[in-house]
């Protein structure tokens, strides 16, 4: 990812890479409505795979360009989504990568009835429930992508689950990450996260 990082670091990648995490800052106020103004009560997302505040344990981590994981999607569960919720939205994302964020896994189109995805389901033989949609992440390929930040710093990764308002999206599994994102705020009733930090 390292190489990756310097190869899109590029200025023209660099400005729409801002943009892109302003747009992320600003969208609850200017366009999400109510989505993050009242948090649905209880709504919790856990996973047997990831502590909230301990690193990603070396199943979860990238597989290449200096990592040596497994790049195992990890499983979550959920509870208690918000009245309303007709579909569920994964999003994973590094906000701490240098003038933007960093995607590592984008899912939308999880029907309202599923209430969890074991480990291994963003895989290229993953499990995903019938009609879910994954992205194409920032390492170029759909599916998941585990940390694998430059040496330095541990990075502070968000995966962050919203339940959604509309049962599906108006996009289709080559839409842009920052796009699925913008349409997920837009039609969020309530959220619900893991940080989890990783360093080399």
């Amino acid at each position: 990812m390292f190489r990756r990082f310097l190869v899109r670091s590029s200025r023209p990648i660099a400005v729409l890479s801002a943009l892109s995490a302003l747009l992320w800052t600003v969208l609850p106020l200017a366009a999400q409505g109510s989505a993050r103004a009242a948090p649905a009560r209880g709504f919790r997302l856990s996973s047997p795979d990831l502590t909230s505040g301990a690193t990603f344990p070396r199943a979860q981590v990238y597989d290449r360009d200096g990592c040596r994981g497994e790049n195992v999607s990890p499983a979550l569960s959920w509870r208690n989504p918000p009245a309303g919720t007709r579909s569920f939205a994964v999003l994973m994302f590094d906000p701490d990568v240098p003038g933007g964020l960093w995607w590592h896994w984008v899912v939308f189109d999880l029907p309202a009835a599923v209430r969890a995805l074991p480990a291994g389901a963003g895989g290229p033989d993953g499990s995903l429930p019938a009609g879910a949609i994954e992205a194409r992440n920032d390492y170029g390929y759909r599916g998941y992508g585990g940390p694998c930040p430059p040496p330095g710093p541990a990075h502070h990764y968000r995966i962050v689950l919203y339940a959604l308002r509309v049962p599906r999206l108006a996009l289709n599994q080559g839409a842009a990450a920052q796009a699925v994102a913008v349409a997920v705020r837009a039609e969020a009733l309530g959220e619900a996260e893991i940080i989890v930090p990783y360093g080399r």
